[in-house]
C-alpha cells in the first residue's frame, strides 16, 4: 500500500553533497499524517511540511489535448531523510522501476554512513491551539497499542525500549528510623549497596533472548525505589496528608536519587560507562523508579511503596488454611505507649481517610526526584463524581506526574476497601426446601452440543447433554492445561450435572457462576470472560436454554475482583491488585 502511494506521488530528490531525501506530496494533510504513522510502525521516521505550495490557480492539461486554468489545493510534503532512507528501501521501496532504480543508485553512491535517526525533536515553543479528544485503550494479551505510530505499553512506572527488561529494587524506609529520627547515613549506605547490587544483576542474570541481553547491557537501566513510606511516617508521627510529609518525601527521594547517581558514577570509573550514553559519566542510564511492591511489602511486612496503608487491622490467611488477625505494628506500639486519641486520629489514617488531592501531591513530591515514574493508586470514595476524577487527572498533570491510576471505591462489587456498617440482627424465617433423595438416573445414550470458549488457562470445551430438550449433564474440559485445572473443571461439570438431574433450574446455576472474577480476564466476542466458572456460565447462557427475559437478567449481573488463590477480595494499590489475605498480587 505504501509503495503504491510513493509510486504515484513520491520522488527521490537531492544529491549526496546536500543530502538525499524521499518525498511524498499530497493535498490531503490527514493522508500524510496516516502515512507518517504507518512508516513509524516500521521504524521509519519522517517529517511533514505543511503548505509547501499554497492554494492557487494553475494552468493544467484539460484532458482534451489543451490547457485550462484550474483552482488547486495547497500541497503538503512528507520527507524521509537520514538513515530512514535505507530503512525505506529495505521495508517499503518503490514498485516503479525508474524510481526504485534512482533510489538504489543514490544509496550506492554513498561513501559514508548515513546520519542516524535519534528520534529527538527540538521544540521551538508550546502554543495552545485547540482541544483534542484523548482516549484510554486496553488491548488484552498484547497490552500494547499504536499511539501515533509509537508502540505504547501501559506501564505505570517503567518506560522501556524494545527488548529492555525491568531491574527493580526497593528500600524499606520503615527500617530507616531510629529513636524517632531518620537515619540519613543508613539511607545513603543502603542506596549505594542497592545501586551496586542492581548493576550486578545486569551482568549475572540469564536472559531468555540474546536481543534482551544486548539491550539490557547497552542501556543498563536500574530502578531503585522505596516501600514502607507510611511506616516511616507512623514512626515519626507525621500525618500522610500534611505539608511536612510532602517535604520529607522530597528530601528522602532527593537523597536516594543523588547518592544513587554518585554511586553509578563511581561504578563507571571502575567498570565502564553505560554503552548507550558514553558521555554521561554514569554506569546506568536510569537509576530510580518507584515500582509496585505488592509481594515485596508482604514478605518484608511493611507498607506498599509510597501508599498509605489500606487498613490498620485485617485478617490474613496462610498456606495451611489458618487465619490470623493482623494489626499494624506501629499502630500497636502507639496504642501501647498510650498515645492520645488526637495523635492516633491525626497520624494513623488509612487510604480512604486521605483526600484524593493529597494522594496526587504525594506522588508528585516523589516524582520530582525519580528518573522513571511512580506507581501509585489514587483511591476515591464511592461518592466521587466524574468531576472528582477529572480534578485528580488535572492535578496530576499540573504537578508533573508521569502517570496516574484512579480507582473509585465500589465501582466494582466485591471491593475490599470499604467501611463496615454495623450489622442489624433479626430473626428470619427458614425457607422450606424440597429434598431430593436421589438424582434422576442417567440414560444410556444422550445427545447434546459442545461450545468452545476462551479462558486464561486455554480453551474450555463445554458439552451439555439433554433429555427431551432439558439439560441434564455437563462436561467441562480444558484443552491444554495442568492436572489441577483439569480436575477443578471436571469437578464443576459433575456438580452441575448432579444439580440438573436433581431438579435445579439451569438459570439458578448460571446466576451462581456468572460474574465470578479471576486474575486474568479474557476478551470474547460478546464481552469479557472473567474466569473458568464465568466461562461455563457464558456457555450455558449461549446455548439457548433460557428465554430472552432470563437471558437479559443474567447479562446484567456484575463481576467481582476475587483472589485466584484464596478467594478473598482484592485491594488496588500502586496501580496493581493485591490480596491482603494471602499475598497474591498482579499488575
Amino acid at each position: 500500500f505504501l509503495s503504491g502511494l510513493f509510486d504515484a506521488d513520491g520522488s527521490v530528490q537531492g544529491e549526496q553533497e546536500k543530502g538525499i531525501s524521499i518525498r511524498l506530496s499530497q493535498s490531503s494533510l490527514p493522508t500524510l499524517q496516516a502515512v507518517q504513522r504507518m512508516l513509524l510502525r516500521l521504524g521509519i521516521a519522517s517529517t511533514i511540511y505543511k503548505n509547501r505550495r499554497k492554494e492557487r490557480s494553475a494552468l493544467l492539461p484539460d484532458g482534451k489535448g489543451g490547457m485550462k486554468t484550474y483552482q488547486t489545493l495547497a500541497q503538503h510534503e512528507l520527507v524521509i531523510s537520514r538513515e530512514n532512507i535505507r530503512l525505506f528501501s529495505e521495508k517499503v521501496g518503490f514498485r516503479d522501476p525508474d524510481k526504485q532504480g534512482k533510489l538504489m543508485g543514490s544509496l550506492g553512491n554513498y561513501r559514508r554512513n548515513m546520519n542516524r535517526e535519534h528520534f529527538i525533536a527540538t521544540v521551538d515553543r508550546l502554543v495552545q491551539e485547540c482541544i483534542e479528544e484523548v482516549f484510554d485503550v486496553i488491548v488484552p494479551g498484547e497490552n500494547a497499542f499504536d499511539a501515533n505510530g509509537l508502540v505504547v505499553h501501559n506501564c505505570g512506572e517503567q518506560p522501556l525500549l524494545p527488548y529492555e527488561a525491568c531491574n527493580l529494587g526497593s528500600i524499606n524506609l520503615g527500617h530507616m528510623v531510629s529513636d524517632g529520627k531518620i537515619d540519613w547515613e543508613k539511607i545513603r549506605m543502603t542506596t549505594r549497596l542497592a545501586v551496586r547490587f542492581l548493576d550486578d544483576v545486569i551482568d549475572v542474570n540469564r536472559y531468555p533472548l540474546p536481543q534482551i541481553e544486548e539491550m539490557v547491557k547497552k542501556t543498563r537501566k536500574i530502578g531503585l525505589g522505596v516501600m514502607g513510606w507510611a511506616d516511616m511516617l507512623f514512626q515519626l508521627r507525621i500525618p500522610y496528608d500534611s505539608e511536612e510529609a510532602l517535604e520529607l518525601g522530597r528530601s528522602v527521594m532527593s537523597t536516594i536519587n543523588t547518592v544513587g547517581r554518585q554511586e553509578s558514577a563511581a561504578l563507571a570509573l571502575t567498570r565502564g560507562v553505560c554503552p548507550a550514553l558514553p558521555d554521561s559519566g554514569l554506569r546506568n542510564s536510569t537509576i530510580t523508579t518507584i515500582a509496585p511492591t505488592g509481594s515485596l511489602s508482604m514478605i518484608a511486612d511493611c507498607s506498599s511503596g509510597i501508599e498509605p496503608v489500606f487498613a490498620l487491622e485485617f485478617t490474613k490467611e496462610v498456606l495451611d488454611g489458618k487465619q490470623f488477625s493482623y494489626r499494624n505494628r506501629y499502630y500497636v506500639e502507639a496504642l501501647e505507649m498510650g498515645e492520645s486519641q488526637d495523635v492516633i486520629a491525626r497520624v494513623f489514617k488509612t487510604s480512604h481517610q486521605i483526600a484524593p488531592e493529597w494522594h496526587v501531591r504525594m506522588q508528585s513530591a516523589f516524582q520530582e526526584y525519580v528518573d522513571n515514574a511512580v506507581s501509585k493508586t489514587i483511591n476515591l470514595p464511592n461518592s466521587a463524581t466524574v468531576e472528582d476524577v477529572e480534578k485528580a487527572y488535572i492535578l496530576a498533570w499540573k504537578t508533573h506526574c508521569k502517570g496516574i491510576t484512579v480507582f473509585r471505591d465500589g465501582c466494582r462489587s466485591g471491593q475490599v476497601l470499604y467501611v463496615d456498617k454495623p450489622a442489624v440482627q433479626q430473626a428470619l424465617p427458614i425457607p422450606q426446601v424440597s429434598e431430593v433423595e436421589s438424582p434422576m438416573e442417567r440414560p444410556f445414550i444422550l445427545g447434546g452440543k459442545t461450545a468452545k470458549i476462551p479462558t486464561s488457562y486455554g480453551n474450555l470445551y463445554l458439552t451439555v447433554n439433554e433429555v427431551n430438550g432439558r439439560p441434564v449433564e455437563v462436561f467441562a474440559t480444558m484443552g491444554k492445561s495442568g492436572h489441577e485445572t483439569t480436575a477443578f473443571t471436571e469437578a464443576m461439570g459433575r456438580l452441575i450435572s448432579l444439580s440438573l438431574r436433581s431438579g435445579v433450574r439451569i438459570h439458578a446455576i448460571i446466576k451462581q457462576m456468572k460474574g465470578i472474577g479471576g486474575s486474568q480476564p479474557v476478551w470474547h466476542d460478546d464481552g469479557v470472560i472473567m474466569s473458568v466458572p464465568d466461562a461455563i456460565a457464558y456457555g450455558l447462557l449461549s446455548m439457548g436454554y433460557l428465554d430472552m427475559e432470563e437471558k437479559g437478567m443474567m447479562e446484567s449481573l456484575s463481576d467481582t475482583d476475587m483472589c485466584p488463590v484464596c478467594g478473598a477480595s482484592m485491594a488496588r494499590q500502586e496501580g496493581c491488585i493485591k490480596c491482603p489475605a494471602c499475598g497474591f498480587s498482579r499488575c
